[in-house]
């Protein structure tokens, strides 16, 4: 009998086993808010409810994103249904791999792709909690949402670049966030936002004024140009928001993610006319 072990050969390139996940729900009108329809979950993708509130939370079981992971998540509500959705805690970003460090080229990007769809006299709340990009981490994001004549939409995304509590500096971070919203079919509002380069304030000032954090906000609804004045007496120094056309966009730029989320705090409460962000927040 032949014992001999021979060992694996080595190989830089070799892939690496990724995460992916799908989670899909589809809520429709019960009671003033939302009884679920379909509900549809894979891989590290999974969707959870609060008993109490009827608030969807996402979760991704993988703990994070790193180099090439996949996340897509799916939102329908029916004619006049109401839903709010957040996430079980802050995503995080992982750094992917580097030449001069690892000695492998670098792979895909984390992407996470979001689809939203709002009928008639809906409302959706889209909450996720902040996204902490770690050094030399890479992800490409996207939103989209149809909406129907009368629907309503209040989204949010916010990022982190590193923990500053923590020491962290995402000093080479690379983001693509991009937004497309439609009306009844036709582009109300498409927006992108890109960092690449250095990214971190100690090291390049002039980006984003020097802030460790920012988020953007965005109300789709009949009649949105009236929250303007409200969220405006809302807003920290290094903020601003428009209102126009049925639509009210605002964004944030913060030292840190402690000093984003006391700014966001109130702003999204005010957006929701008074009611409290999901518990998730509060953890």
């Amino acid at each position: 009998m032949n014992l001999a072990v021979h060992p694996p050969t080595s190989c830089p390139h070799a892939a690496l086993q990724r995460a992916t996940g799908v989670g899909r729900l589809r809520v429709g009108a019960h009671a003033g808010g939302a009884r679920l329809k379909t509900l549809f979950q894979q891989g590290s993708a999974k969707i959870r409810f609060c008993a109490r509130s009827g608030e969807a939370v996402l979760i991704n079981t993988a703990g994070g994103l790193a180099e090439g992971d996949r996340l897509s998540w799916g939102a329908t509500l029916d004619d006049g249904a109401r839903q709010t959705i957040t996430t079980q805690a802050c995503e995080k970003v992982y750094r992917g791999a580097r030449r001069e460090r690892d000695g492998v080229e670098p792979g895909a990007p984390s992407r996470v792709d979001s689809r939203l769809e709002v009928g008639a006299g809906a409302r959706l709340d889209w909450l996720p909690q902040e996204t902490i990009l770690f050094d030399h981490a890479r992800l490409e994001r996207q939103l989209e949402a149809d909406l129907a004549e009368d629907g309503q939409l209040l989204a949010v995304e916010a990022v982190v670049l590193g923990r500053r509590a923590m020491g962290e500096v995402a000093a080479r971070a690379r983001l693509h966030d991009r937004w497309r919203v439609r009306r009844a079919g036709r582009t109300i509002f498409a927006d992108d936002t890109r960092l690449y380069g250095t990214v971190a304030p100690t090291l390049e000032p002039a980006l984003l004024d020097g802030a460790g954090a920012y988020a953007s906000i965005l109300l789709a609804a009949p009649g949105a140009e009236a929250w303007l004045d409200p969220v405006r007496a809302l807003l920290p120094a290094r903020a601003g928001a428009s209102a126009w056309d049925g639509k009210l966009f605002c964004r944030i730029l913060a030292q840190d993610g402690r000093a984003l989320r006391r700014a966001l705090v109130p702003v999204l409460t005010t957006l929701r006319d008074g009611a409290p962000l999901p518990r998730l927040w509060s953890i």
